[in-house]
């Protein structure tokens, strides 16, 4: 799996399981509807971490919680 497509995922499962709204995650987060939208539709391959940050506090949660999942740990390294 791609990075990307990690993050996206991630995104998704923690909106879902915290029953988030895009609207809400962006009042949360002050992340733009648009940003979240182009991450969660696979738009952005590279979003930055101060805005993976921001969501993750909008969230309620740390970058460690939010990368120390399974999926990430097994990302193949992507040199290209």
């Amino acid at each position: 799996m791609e990075t990307y497509l990690a993050v996206r995922e991630r995104l998704a499962r923690l909106m879902y399981e915290k029953r988030m709204s895009v609207h809400r995650l962006a009042l949360e987060s002050s992340v733009p509807p648009s940003t979240i939208k182009n991450i969660l539709y696979a738009k952005s391959r590279n979003p930055g971490i101060v805005t993976l940050k921001m969501l993750c506090d909008g969230l309620g949660i740390s970058l460690a919680e939010f990368f120390g999942t399974e999926e990430f740990q097994k990302l193949e390294p992507e040199l290209n």
